[in-house]
């Protein structure tokens, strides 16, 4: 059976910004779908320990106030998402999630920020694998379709469902819905193994991300520079 009629794990996080070197977690979600259907979740709320800019809480609606009554410690809230995505890479489970390269690079930052045990800890020194990243492969598969690449965007595209934008488990759900979604489109996408889909999708990003550096310096900015690491950049503390 095709991987995406098997066990898929949804996962998403709502933070404090869009610099994963700085933003801290507020809200994650951790989805488990079977043939596109949720069968299991788990979600946490968690206290940042820095203030939530006004900007963030429009978006994802967690207040300040909230987080700090209502949320867990941010260092248990990340290690306990760290050992509950372990356990599905050591069994071999597929972890989707849109623009991954952005949610587990500010999960492994915040992981060592608290000084806790990495990904890679977790899963004995291996790479956390196999990921399964919607907004990579709907770019490597569509690279000319016009108009944004956002999660809201490329639901619509694909005629996925997404109730609530910008809510953890809402997100997690739908990013899980559009890896079924665009394996069925595509079918050579779901003709690969997940391992394989990993791997490919290594090579892609690194590919769409050496092209837009290319095309930000024909624009005139000589010193761009696009990382094309992916789906994990181990960061630097400090924002370049």
């Amino acid at each position: 059976m095709a991987w995406h009629r098997e066990l898929l794990i949804g996962f998403d996080l709502e933070t404090t910004g869009t610099d994963p070197r700085e933003a801290r977690i507020v809200t994650g979600a951790v989805i488990e779908v079977r043939g596109g259907q949720p069968i299991g979740r788990r979600e946490w709320l968690a206290d940042p320990g820095v203030e939530i800019p006004a900007d963030a809480v429009a978006v994802h609606g967690i207040s300040n106030e909230r987080a700090a009554a209502e949320g867990r410690p941010a260092d248990q809230v990340a290690d306990a998402i760290a050992d509950v995505l372990a356990s599905y890479w050591k069994a071999g489970v597929p972890v989707v999630a849109y623009n991954a390269a952005f949610d587990l690079s500010l999960l492994s930052a915040e992981l060592r920020r608290h000084a806790l045990p990495s990904l890679s800890d977790r899963l004995g020194g291996l790479d956390p694998a196999p990921v399964i990243d919607p907004y990579t492969i709907d770019r490597w598969v569509d690279r000319y379709r016009r108009g944004k690449r956002n999660l809201e965007a490329v639901c619509t595209e694909y005629g996925v469902a997404l109730e609530a934008a910008h809510d953890a488990s809402a997100d997690a759900l739908a990013a899980a819905g559009l890896a079924c979604a665009i394996a069925d489109r595509h079918p050579k996408i779901a003709a690969l193994g997940p391992a394989e889909l990993h791997r490919r999708q290594i090579e892609w990003y690194a590919q769409w991300a050496a092209d837009f550096q290319s095309f930000l310096r024909r624009k005139g900015d000589a010193t761009a520079v696009v990382d094309g690491t992916w789906p994990l950049r181990e960061l630097t503390d400090e924002p370049v």
